[in-house]
């Protein structure tokens, strides 16, 4: 992981590579127009017809100039392109992280901190205050541990769609996403729960990986082999295997899972770089609409009981 300094210095060089990528294309156009003028103002004036300049234009003296401009224009777009993707992919990746940790944010008094009053949960975790709809829809308390699930459901989304990507840009978005979670999460420690020891700190993170490589696993597993398989790992990690839970709430989180995967598939792989924080942003709880939904199995067997009832009555009256 990267101190905060290099993280500061790595965003100012990733702004400038989005310049630099944002005028990689022009830049080629307009050095192969300005040397076919200095070509056009070199050549020297001659007495000719009409019919002969037009031939002299078209001619093939210019020919070699212009592929030459052509393939050193073509060089040095591979090599602006190639320098500035590692920056492209680090200030992505940290716009995207940001909308996944923002998901289930939370807060503890500084008071609180300093006179180590903070309130604790039946487990024992320091329990802080959250608002937003995984708190108060969902009913899941605004915990470390609660912030750091939801924060690695939605950053699973966008591992699963990277894989789509060749090897080596797979690799890269997977690593910068995992430093500023990593990141955050030792600065979370520290800051907001005032562990302030280096190796209790660095424990702790060891334990949230191997969390996070038991995600990336239970949740494939889900999408894999069904919404029901899916639906028990949300259960586990989410809520903690909770036996209060709302189903209606796993069908909802496994329903916007679905659409969110869906929706990132759809994009192009440069897409990413601009919206792909985007298509997290879809509310989860606006999937319990189709929960609520009956399906059309069910909307068969409903008028079928509503058809039987009149007659339950009349024997039930003659009786």
């Amino acid at each position: 992981m990267a101190c905060r300094s290099c993280r500061r210095q790595l965003t100012v060089l990733a702004r400038q590579a989005k310049a630099v990528a944002d005028t990689h294309n022009a830049a080629p156009a307009a050095a192969l127009g300005h040397q076919q003028l200095l070509f056009r103002q070199s050549a020297p004036p001659t007495a000719i017809s009409p019919v002969e300049q037009r031939r002299c234009f078209k001619g093939t003296s210019n020919r070699p100039a212009s592929k030459i401009m052509q393939g050193l224009a073509s060089v040095v777009n591979r090599v602006f392109v190639k320098s500035a993707e590692p920056y492209r992919v680090v200030r992505a990746t940290e716009d995207i992280y940001k909308t996944c940790a923002r998901a289930a944010a939370y807060t503890i008094s500084v008071e609180d901190i300093k006179a180590g009053t903070i309130p604790k949960t039946k487990e024992g975790e320091d329990l802080g205050k959250g608002q937003g709809m995984w708190h108060e829809d969902f009913g899941l308390a605004p915990t470390f541990s609660t912030w750091s699930q939801v924060t690695m459901l939605h950053m699973y989304l966008i591992f699963a769609r990277v894989r789509n990507m060749e090897r080596d840009a797979a690799k890269s978005w997977q690593s910068q996403l995992v430093d500023h979670f990593f990141f955050d999460a030792e600065e979370k420690m520290d800051l907001v729960h005032g562990i302030s020891s280096r190796g209790l700190r660095h424990r702790y993170l060891k334990d949230l990986f191997i969390q996070w490589r038991g995600v990336i696993a239970a949740y494939d597993e889900g999408v894999i082999k069904g919404d029901a398989v899916l639906a028990t790992a949300l259960w586990r990690n989410i809520y903690k295997a909770r036996g209060d839970v709302d189903v209606r709430h796993l069908a909802a989180l496994v329903s916007w899972m679905r659409r969110s995967l869906k929706t990132l598939d759809q994009m192009p792989d440069e897409a990413l770089f601009v919206s792909g924080a985007g298509a997290l942003k879809w509310p989860a709880k606006n999937e319990s609409a189709l929960v609520d939904k009956p399906t059309r199995q069910l909307e068969k067997e409903y008028a079928e009981l509503a058809q039987e009832a009149p007659v339950v009555k009349k024997v039930a009256a003659a009786k």
